[in-house]
């Protein structure tokens, strides 16, 4: 942390959570002449970046290297990194409000939403968020077992970015993924896979679907896997042509094009198969000790009150024999202690990024505001977050201006380091991050990949020699 001139009136925000929501927001508000702001983020890992880090698929290097941008805004000199500092832990939202004059939520979705249906919870039925938090080696997910000795069949519920890593991820060789800075016991655990065919399931039509160009056309350019899609699943309704021809949707015509140039390609040999289906939904899990096989219904799509086209279930059923179940229909936040939470939707509830007291209400929290997926939802892509939280830090500004932001007691450095070091005196700063960066990068390089992890918070802390400080706090 940076020392200051001791101004105990000097304007302070802290950020919870260290993703691209929160460095767009902190970006912003470091950029502002008057008044001069510093701000603090604090993150309950040790290292930053968030879903950068911990979401983006290992074989996605391109994507991760926006994290280049936020060691930038790290940089300011105005700006302090706390990590390894848990919100409601740690430090409650009432410590925060004696330091700051506005305090930024910008945790994002952690959790995922469930299908609902019958079977969900066999064993070898998992949220994709805990496959790819699995194998991208996060420390909460470390101790996962994904044994894939065995398992000949997989399915892959839902068609956005997320399903699409995971499938991608199953069917590509060792070889491939070698490079990349997959987790070791995640690269070992894949090179022993016996998975010869994924499938892929939406519940709407190809044109409906939420992946990316890249991320479908990708499917068909790996070194041993084909993509197989049906001529009926590439084929629109009336509804959806007319729809895409109405909408002029560039990104999901090009979606539909690709889909349909995989429909005469054939099998080449390889030994592994994605197999897309759509207009399907699952209705049951099969199974005893673990999962067997999957029921789904047949959809058809019809246009609601809105205009919107939305599936609906026949009465037309199949059943697919599964060994495995990702399912990958959304992300959810979950609420934090003190703050308001909407469970239905699981955001906080705000209005611009102002957090109100309550989803129906008016009624505001004075100093408090929300960025990213844990204010609008889990929507778009990396980008999509920057004048979303552009926006919530210009109504911070706008509050301070008119004497509508918190009021803390004292916002030295020193009184704010004082807090966090009597709460979690093995804090990781970023200069300490960085350092845990190269000694990822080093070990790496030692054996021709791009990076190999750190999975688990002791190892860090042990790296960094703060593993007898963590003793001492009888942690």
């Amino acid at each position: 942390m940076t020392t200051t001139s001791g101004n105990a009136s000097q304007i302070r925000v802290a950020i919870i959570g260290s993703g691209p929501s929160g460095f767009y927001a902190a970006d912003h508000l470091l950029k502002q002449r008057e008044p001069e702001i510093y701000v603090d983020m604090y993150e309950r890992l040790p290292t930053p970046f968030g879903l950068v880090r911990g979401g983006v698929a290992p074989d996605h290097a391109k994507i991760k290297s926006v994290t280049k941008l936020y060691s930038r805004i790290a940089s300011h000199e105005r700006f302090s990194f706390f990590g390894n500092v848990e919100f409601g832990v740690d430090v409650s939202r009432y410590d925060l409000s004696d330091h700051y004059h506005g305090i930024i939520y910008a945790v994002g979705a952690q959790t995922d939403r469930k299908l609902g249906i019958a079977g969900e919870d066999l064993p070898n039925s998992y949220a994709a968020t805990e496959f790819v938090g699995w194998y991208n080696g996060h420390p909460d997910y470390h101790d996962y077992d994904f044994d894939l000795t065995g398992i000949k069949r997989v399915a892959v519920i839902g068609v956005g970015n997320v399903a699409m890593d995971v499938a991608r991820i199953l069917a590509r060789t060792p070889q491939e993924l070698y490079g990349t800075d997959i987790a070791d016991y995640a690269l070992e655990a894949l090179r022993q896979s016996e998975v010869e065919e994924i499938y892929v399931l939406g519940r709407r039509g190809p044109a409906q679907a939420a992946f990316t160009n890249p991320e479908i056309k990708e499917l068909g350019e790996l070194a041993d896997a084909d993509i197989i899609v049906e001529c009926e699943d590439a084929s629109l309704d009336e509804l959806s042509a007319a729809h895409l021809k109405k909408a002029r949707d560039r990104s999901a015509i090009r979606n539909v094009k690709i889909l349909q140039s995989y429909v005469d390609r054939g099998l080449t040999g390889k030994s592994r198969r994605i197999i897309m289906r759509f207009l399907v939904s699952p209705s049951e899990i099969i199974g005893g000790d673990r999962v067997e096989a999957m029921r789904v219904v047949k959809n058809e799509l019809y246009l609601d009150e809105n205009g919107n086209l939305r599936p609906r279930a026949t009465d037309q059923f199949e059943v697919f024999p599964v060994d495995m179940i990702f399912r990958s229909v959304g992300y959810r936040g979950v609420p934090l202690r003190d703050v308001p939470f909407y469970d239905r939707w699981g955001t906080i509830p705000n209005e611009r990024g102002r957090v109100l007291t309550k989803h129906e209400g008016k009624k505001r929290l004075p100093g408090n505001y929300v960025v990213g997926w844990i204010k609008r939802g889990p929507s778009g892509i990396i980008g999509t977050n920057k004048p979303d939280a552009i926006e919530s830090a210009n109504c911070f500004l706008e509050d301070l201006a008119l004497g509508d932001a918190l009021q803390p007691r004292d916002t030295r450095d020193e009184s704010v380091l004082a807090l966090v070091q009597s709460r979690e005196p093995t804090f990781i700063s970023f200069d300490e991050w960085k350092i845990l960066d190269e000694i990822e990068l080093q070990r790496g390089a030692d054996r021709g990949r791009s990076r190999v992890k750190f999975t688990t918070v002791e190892e860090m802390l042990e790296a960094l020699g703060k593993m007898k400080a963590l003793a001492g706090a009888g942690k």
